[in-house]
């Protein structure tokens, strides 16, 4: 996990109005809010490495409510057209998403249908297989 986390710093692009890390109360509100457990490994995403814009993927957030990566609205609208509510969504692509079951298998939910022939048996597989390489 760290050294993933250190090649997501060390590729994050510089920007204008960089990102920022949630603190612990603020996951804690945004799993409150959405009424699921946030899995482990992405809740060290949140904390660690959720300031880092890398590749053409903006995976959730939950530092900024106003964001349009805020993990709350994202599973909101994920819900609000088919996303089984038993997942969390990590990434939205349109209204396609790559989204996360409560033992942090990641999956890719497009067009209504969840792939389960190709998941990730972990949030940093993903990060390393998908969102990194964007």
């Amino acid at each position: 996990m760290h050294e993933v986390i250190e090649q997501l710093q060390q590729q994050s692009e510089t920007v204008p109005v960089p990102l920022e890390l949630p603190s612990f109360d603020q996951i804690v509100e945004a799993e409150e809010q959405i009424l699921l457990p946030i899995p482990a490994e992405v809740k060290e995403y949140l904390m660690y490495a959720s300031d880092v814009i890398v590749g053409s993927l903006e995976p959730i957030t939950v530092a900024d409510p106003y964001s349009h990566t805020y993990l709350p609205e994202v599973t909101a609208y994920a819900w609000s057209i088919g996303l089984p509510r038993y997942l969390m969504p990590i990434c939205q692509i349109g209204d396609d998403f790559y989204c996360v079951n409560e033992e942090g298998i990641v999956y890719f939910w497009q067009d209504g249908y969840l792939d389960e022939d190709n998941c990730y048996e972990s949030f940093w597989q993903w990060v390393e297989e998908v969102w990194l390489p964007s």
